[in-house]
Parts: structure tokens; sequence; C-alpha cells
């Protein structure tokens, strides 16, 4: 990064200078036309004026005129009578020419034009004699190449001090600049003093701190849960089988033992089978692919087999709605719908119901579970879908709750493309959603 504001420091410093370096050309040659038309036109005016009081014979003593300036003697006709450098062009007629026709008409006029012959500039003036003639002085001015070319080694030199200078002050000026940013506490980056407009990128390093802080220690509960849950279960495993072991057991006790033995091996191998499924959802790694999925159908298909505990608990289940076909992963939908449904029989009441309505509502798909069963405080809503976390904990332990199950859902609806959404009264019942949209599509909110 040093290195990139220091080249960027460099280059606009060098572009300055070149600027600086052509405006310093137009300057200069602007000035050396105004000071070059000045001097000819004084000049023309002190060469009339000694000729009008001298006549021509004061031409014909100008042997030594400045280099550079030439003086011609034209008559009224054009033609040229006197002329300090005889060449080719020196007997022509000069009657067209600008600086004499505006002399001839208004006493004196002026020209600057190209000379093709010397390859310069020239500025010409002329002025009209006392007898009618045209006395013209003629000077060579520097082109803007020309000037430029004058100019160029004292420029570069200057050019150079300063490019040598600007490197020097933009490896000053880059450290300078930078020696903050590597300062930088990353652990607290609020609290660094440093240019505002690193403010927005601070705020965010911050909050992605806290997300990471966050998920550390969501990390830490989750393994302590799991150490508790699992223990819970290999406890009471260890407890009958060492009973059993050790003989204390009467004969006609050891299925009963046993039966208990082998739940609790199936309330560890469930907290497993979720765990599992809630680490592949956190990596949105999903075994199956998506298809085409009738929820009505399978559903139908949940609710049959929950029929056993639903008839257990006591609690009528009933399927009502419509064939509703949306796109994602048979398997994980099917556990979302069974955890849905299987919680609303759970925490239900001896001779409560659950209604499951499957169908389309303004073109959403949605599957509604409504149950009258034990409800949740409003203040526990927000929380229901966190691990381990259980509404009614004397319950879960009776019932062979993870309390993953609404993890899973909450994960799962995520990566299939829809929403959860709880409405509950206390002792009134909870009516939960599953609400889809298409991928791509805005959430339905």
């Amino acid at each position: 990064m040093r290195k990139k504001i220091q080249k960027s420091m460099f280059m606009v410093i060098g572009i300055t200078l070149l600027i600086a370096y052509t405006i310093t050309i137009l300057f200069v040659y602007a000035r050396i036309r105004s000071l070059a038309q000045e001097s000819i036109r004084r000049v023309a005016e002190y060469t009339a004026a000694a000729v009008n009081i001298s006549g021509e014979s004061y031409l014909r003593q100008l042997d030594n005129v400045e280099r550079g300036t030439r003086i011609t003697l034209i008559d009224a006709k054009g033609n040229v009578c006197y002329d300090t450098e005889q060449d080719e062009f020196t007997f022509e007629n000069h009657l067209e020419r600008p600086e004499v026709q505006a002399a001839l008409k208004n006493g004196m006029g002026q020209d600057v034009r190209h000379s093709d012959t010397i390859g310069q500039d020239m500025f010409y003036c002329a002025i009209r004699l006392d007898d009618g003639n045209v006395l013209r002085v003629s000077m060579t001015v520097r082109s803007i190449s020309n000037t430029a070319l004058t100019l160029l080694p004292v420029m570069t030199v200057i050019g150079l001090v300063m490019l040598v200078f600007a490197y020097g002050m933009a490896r000053r000026q880059a450290a300078a600049l930078v020696r903050p940013i590597n300062r930088l506490d990353l652990d607290k980056p609020l609290e660094n003093d440093i240019y505002e407009e690193m403010t927005p990128l601070l705020q965010r390093i911050e909050d992605s701190n806290r997300a990471k802080e966050a998920v550390a220690q969501m990390r830490k509960e989750f393994s302590a849960n799991v150490s508790h849950e699992l223990k819970t279960p290999l406890t009471s495993i260890s407890g009958y089988a060492e009973i059993m072991r050790d003989g204390l057991v009467k004969p006609e006790d050891v299925p009963k033992f046993s039966e208990r033995i082998y739940k609790e091996a199936q309330r560890m191998l469930t907290l497993i089978n979720d765990i599992i499924q809630l680490s592949r959802l956190d990596e949105g790694r999903l075994e199956q692919k998506e298809e085409r999925v009738d929820l009505f159908e399978l559903s139908h298909d949940i609710v049959s087999r929950l029929a056993p505990k639903a008839a257990d608990c006591g609690v009528h289940v009933e399927l009502t709605g419509e064939a509703c076909t949306v796109i994602g992963v048979r398997r994980l939908l099917d556990e979302m719908i069974y955890n849905l449904t299987e919680n609303a029989i759970k925490y239900n009441h001896a001779g409560g119901r659950v209604d499951l309505w499957v169908g389309r509502q303004m073109d959403t798909p949605e599957v509604i579970v409504t149950d009258t069963g034990i409800g949740i405080a409003k203040d526990q809503q927000e929380r229901i879908f966190e691990r381990f976390y259980r509404v009614d904990k004397s319950r879960s332990k009776e019932t062979g709750g993870t309390g993953l199950g609404l993890s899973i859902v909450k994960h799962g609806a995520e990566l299939s493309h829809a929403k959860v959404k709880v409405t509950s009264e206390l002792g009134k019942g909870t009516r939960m959603e599953l609400i889809f949209h298409e991928p791509g599509e805005k959430d339905p909110s």
C-alpha cells in the first residue's frame, strides 16, 4: 500500500511539473511576442522620424542594424526603394502586404506571419512617411518550439531537482499515512484514533469481531449442552447395566431394565443424529439434490407416522388443504414438518388437537401447524429456535426431546427458501407457519 501511495504521489507531482512547464513556455512566449511588438514599433517610429528629417540618405548610413531587424523603404506603388538585406524577395512588389496597405490607409500598420524562408515568425511594422513612401521594419521572433527548446535545459534541471525532492517527500508522506494503519488494534477497532474515512471499515471489523465472539460463545455453550445431554442417558445406561451385571435385578425385572436401557440409547442416538444434521445445515451441505416435492402428500405420510404417538398422547391430528409443490430437498422438508407436528403433539394436552394445513395463500406455498397445547410466552418466542432451549424442560425430558428440533427447522427453512412464523399465547396453543418463496425472490414478511 505504501508503495502505491508513493507512486501515485510521485506521478501527480510529475504531471504537475509537466503542466507547469507547459504554462511557463506559453507565458514566456506570449511575453516575448508582446515585447517584440513593442520594440519593433518603437524602432519603426524612431527610424521614420529620422528619415522624415534627414531623408533617404539616413538609411544609407545604417550599417550596423541590429541582427534580426530588417528595414525596407517602399514607395506608394509598392516598389522597394531600399532594403537593408537584399535577397530574391527584395524587389517583389509589396503593395499587397497587409502592413503596407494599413500604413498607406491609416498611417501605420502591423502584421505577424510565419516566414517559410527562414522558418520563423516575423513581426512587421510599417509607417507612412511625409513624402508618401512607407517605411517598414521587420524582426524575427522565436516560435513556441524554439522558445521551449531554449528553456528546456533550465527547466529540465529544475524539474529533476524537484522530482528528487518530491520523491523524498512522497516516501516520507506515504510512510506517515500508512503508519497509523499498521498500528491498528484490530481487537478493539473503534478505539483507534485514525482517519475518519476508515470508520465504516473499522465498524465492519467490530461487527465481525462481535459475530465471531457470538459464534465462539455459541459453540462453547453447544459443547457444554451436548456433553450434558449425552452424559444423562449414558449415566442411566451405565447404571442399569451395572445393576444387571452384578445380578441385583430380579429375572422378572430384566425386561423392564432392558427397556429403559433401550429408550436411553434411542434418546442418545436421536440426539447424535440431530447434532449431525445441524452440523450439515450449518455448513449448507445437503446430501440429496433438490426436487419437486408435494407438501400435502409429504404431510400425509408424516401424519401417518406420528399417528401412534398422537394416540399415546391422546391428541387428535387432522390434515387439511390441497396439493402444493415446492422445489427442495425431500428429506429436509420431511424433517422440518415432522418436527413441527411432533412438537405440537408433545406439548399438547390430553384430548387436545393438532391441525395441519397445506396449500397456497396469495400464490405462496405454506404449511401451517396449529395446536391447542401449552403455548409459548412472548418473552420466550424468540428463543425457541436456540439449540437445546426448551420451553418446558420437565415435559421435554418426559417426551424425549433433544431441544434441537426447532433449530433444525430454522436452519432447514433458510436452506429451503422459507421462513418460520410463530404465533402463540400461553395456555391457549401455538400456530407455526412455514412460508415458502422462490429462490432469488424477496423473503416474504
